[in-house]
């Protein structure tokens, strides 16, 4: 039988060091980086998100960002098969595809441990859940969608709505039903000490703030993207909304923003701890991991 083409993952909660990982994997190994983040497939929406620069990039490809306007509306089934062609491309040209992000339910989607549902929108039923908050939204995806709410941004209510939207057109939740990849994938895990990664998710949020990430959500709004919009574009957005709109003030939106993303970055772990193939590392500890990839790389 031919050998199975490899692939990297790189994976952690947020603020772990994925992004500089993934760069420094991409220049030693011919790399190309295949976002996986559902917030940084949208233009515009840079600072909040933390999307990777040009100048940080290095010159390595990254793929599947600024690719959907910010009030269109992009599904996990969008992501998979877009990827798909990604990787395909990606090896025509000899080089490894290396798949990183927040977004840990779009990389399952890629092993095959997980299907997306083939559900269209259905605005009718979405606009019945629109006087839920975000905290009932996920209230609701807990008691139909353990699994899936335990993969989710309780605070992204684009997902939270997607989720509760497949949940409705099947009638009942599907069982994940694992297909072998016609890839080898290789996981790294980033391992970062729960204060460490405290304290980068409070240096970063100070940074983006003084990058100007309010600014930033003015102009989007400004561009047309509204409020309800934002609420729906994951926390930061959220918060900056509320910020915009006078709710709360630019020290209560920085708290709030700060607490949710440790919540989060603690539902990651959670999540991906249960993930018995990723191999964890410090993000720092390059000579480990290439040694790692190298093994991976040249073993029949």
């Amino acid at each position: 039988m031919d050998k199975k083409p490899k692939i990297i993952a790189v994976v952690g909660p947020t603020s772990g060091g994925k992004t500089a990982l993934s760069i420094a994997l991409a220049k030693k190994f011919s790399g190309e980086i295949i976002s996986a983040d559902s917030r940084q497939i949208y233009r515009g929406m840079d600072i909040a998100t933390g999307k990777v620069t040009e100048e940080e990039m290095g010159g390595v490809p990254h793929h599947l960002l600024d690719i959907v306007d910010p009030n269109e509306v992009y599904t996990a089934a969008d992501f998979e098969r877009d990827a798909k062609s990604i990787i395909i491309d990606i090896l025509s040209r000899n080089n490894l595809p290396i798949i990183t992000g927040g977004t840990f339910f779009y990389i399952q989607l890629l092993l095959g441990n997980i299907q997306s549902a083939p559900v269209p929108p259905n605005q009718e039923f979405r606009d019945g859940l629109d006087q839920l908050s975000n905290d009932d939204l996920f209230t609701y995806l807990k008691a139909s969608d353990p699994a899936r709410a335990a993969t989710i941004d309780s605070n992204n209510r684009q997902r939270l709505i997607r989720a509760l939207e497949i949940v409705d057109a099947l009638g009942v939740v599907p069982e994940p039903k694992k297909v072998e990849s016609p890839y080898e994938w290789l996981l790294i895990g980033t391992d970062v000490p729960k204060e460490e990664l405290h304290t980068n998710i409070h240096l970063r949020l100070k940074q983006r703030i003084s990058n100007g990430m309010v600014d930033e959500a003015k102009r989007l709004h400004g561009e047309g993207v509204s409020f309800e919009r934002m609420d729906q574009l994951g926390l930061e957005y959220r918060y900056l909304a509320k910020h915009l709109q006078g709710e709360i003030t630019e020290e209560e939106m920085f708290e709030l923003i700060e607490t949710k993303n440790k919540q989060y970055a603690k539902r990651q772990m959670t999540w991906l701890k249960r993930e018995e193939t990723i191999k964890w590392y410090s993000p720092d500890n390059h000579k480990k991991i290439f040694n790692c990839l190298e093994k991976f790389l040249h073993q029949d």
